[in-house]
């Protein structure tokens, strides 16, 4: 055993301490290894699902949906009312939980799991809200109007930078919407959807001692890799699939689930810029850029990458930006003042170099970059973020690299800027700074920013979720969370009901007989 895989660790003792407390049941193996990216060591060894297993869970989460459909809608909401209770109860075990695994800082950590209270209460609304339309009719003695049913299995895939969250906007609403749901959560942060599952286990427990009726498969967390994926993305009895990762990911899983005519909620890339105008606050956009950028070690698909400063603020700007980047603390993210944790891997941070170099080679100017010693966390890829100062927007700059690089490029002409901000293949989230309201209103207008997300004087990252969440282009064109993304987990049916005696044909036909 050497000293980065010991499964007896502190960080892997406190882990295991934290899944007994929360009741989750692990199955152990050697097929998927768990470290935490804080010091590297093991956290847990589980085995791994495959096509059978995967196929059996989504038998029983098929089989709950056709009773749980049944229970009437604000009857669901009860049991996601009791869900968002349970993790108020278990929000600081919880919250810890997701920094040990993914090395989120402690705020982060806890604010995921706020995130999935507040969709809770979201959803719990929602479920006495389920309007559709009644529709006026060209036909006498006849209504038309829309219903909404439920759909069925909804599959969810799962990132590590978000183990739990994501899974909460899109499961929050699918049970009240009638739904059941399977979740395969990424294979380096499992431990965090098994904890999840336990909790939801005891509000189910919790909804049937107050008389309600909740199906057991309700929830089935799958622990695979491409197998387990595959295998919920052909399965007939899933009509549904939300895939969170990589551009990579959503061209495998998108051409998969329109073969057989399958709905699709992608979240994918995301290559998200800022302007600054002249007329910039440029002491509220420097809190601005630092938070998008830096937060989370740049490992939010709505970081911000990509920054166009006005020539006449850049010289004003910049040398502050480079100071907050020389002086933030870069740490063990359970430490108190620790604002930049870990990058997940090693992977991602030969990803990181990688880019930083070829930044290098197409004239820009890197500050910081170089991986960071943590003293009793050597284990751990910790680097200092960059910013680099490019002459203009090429090469690496067009790409997402997921880590904390911010580009950063002059601009005079505004409606060469907008030009530049949409000239990227991905197209989630963006911000303007500024204190004039026409290019804010421009902005946000249709010949404006073409992402999904469109900011005034706040950051790229940190979307609440009453609104949908998600993006354009090669971003996928999903939505989660708010507003009416309740509509992607229904079916929609349009009735129309004659309650007189003749029938009437719509666009004036005749057919009669006799």
């Amino acid at each position: 055993m050497t000293d980065t895989d010991q499964t007896a660790s502190g960080l892997a003792r406190e882990t295991a301490l934290l899944l007994e407390g929360l009741g989750a049941s692990l199955k152990a193996g050697d097929a998927i290894v768990v470290r935490s990216p804080i010091d590297g060591s093991v956290l847990a060894r589980l085995a791994e699902a495959g096509a059978d297993e995967t196929t059996a869970a989504i038998g029983r989460a098929d089989a709950a949906f056709r009773d749980w459909r049944r229970v009437p809608a604000p009857k669901r909401g009860e049991l996601v009312r009791l869900l968002g209770e349970e993790l108020r109860i278990h929000k600081a075990a919880l919250g810890r939980l997701v920094s040990l695994e993914v090395g989120k800082i402690t705020s982060e950590g806890l604010g995921e799991v706020q995130e999935m209270i507040d969709i809770c209460d979201f959803a719990v609304g929602l479920s006495r809200q389920l309007y559709g339309l009644t529709i006026a009719t060209e036909r006498p003695n006849h209504r038309m109007m829309e219903t909404w049913h439920p759909i069925g299995v909804v599959g969810v895939i799962s990132a590590f930078n978000f183990p739990v969250a994501v899974w909460s906007w899109n499961a929050a609403l699918a049970f009240v919407c009638g739904n059941s749901v399977v979740w395969k959560p990424s294979e380096k942060t499992p431990l965090t959807a098994l904890a999840v599952a336990a909790i939801f286990e005891r509000a189910v427990a919790r909804f049937r001692a107050e008389g309600g009726t909740a199906p057991d498969g309700l929830l089935e967390v799958v622990v695979g890799g491409r197998a387990s994926g595959e295998a919920l993305v052909d399965d007939p009895r899933v009509p549904l699939v939300s895939a969170t990762g990589s551009t990579v990911m959503g061209r495998a899983v998108g051409p998969r689930l329109a073969k057989r005519f399958a709905r699709a909620i992608l979240e994918l890339g995301g290559n998200n810029a800022a302007i600054v105008c002249p007329s910039a606050d440029l002491d509220l956009t420097l809190r601005g850029v630092a938070f998008a950028a830096m937060g989370t070690a740049g490992q939010r698909c709505t970081t911000l990458r990509r920054l166009f400063v006005h020539y006449s603020v850049y010289d004003r700007l910049v040398p502050r930006l480079k100071k907050a980047y020389g002086s933030v603390k870069i740490g063990n993210p359970l430490e108190v003042g620790t604002l930049v944790g870990p990058l997940i891997d090693e992977r991602a941070f030969t990803a990181m170099q990688a880019a930083l170099a070829a930044a290098t080679k197409a004239g820009g100017t890197v500050t910081g970059g170089a991986r960071a010693t943590v003293a009793g966390c050597e284990g751990g890829f910790y680097v200092a973020p960059a910013l680099v100062e490019m002459p203009e927007q090429c090469g690496p700059v067009v790409e997402e690299t997921f880590a904390p690089i911010l580009y950063v490029m002059r601009y005079s002409d505004f409606d060469e800027v907008i030009r530049l901000h949409n000239a990227v293949p991905q197209g989630l989230s963006s911000s303007i700074f500024t204190t004039d309201m026409r290019e804010a209103e421009r902005f946000v207008s249709a010949e404006g920013s073409d992402c999904g997300i469109a900011n005034v004087n706040i950051g790229p990252s940190g979307a609440e979720i009453g609104g949908a969440f998600g993006g354009e282009k090669e971003t996928g064109g999903g939505r989660e969370a708010g507003s009416d993304s309740w509509k992607a987990y229904m079916r929609r049916t349009t009735n129309t009901v004659n309650y007189g005696t003749t029938l009437p044909l719509a666009q004036g036909v005749v057919f009669d007989v006799e």
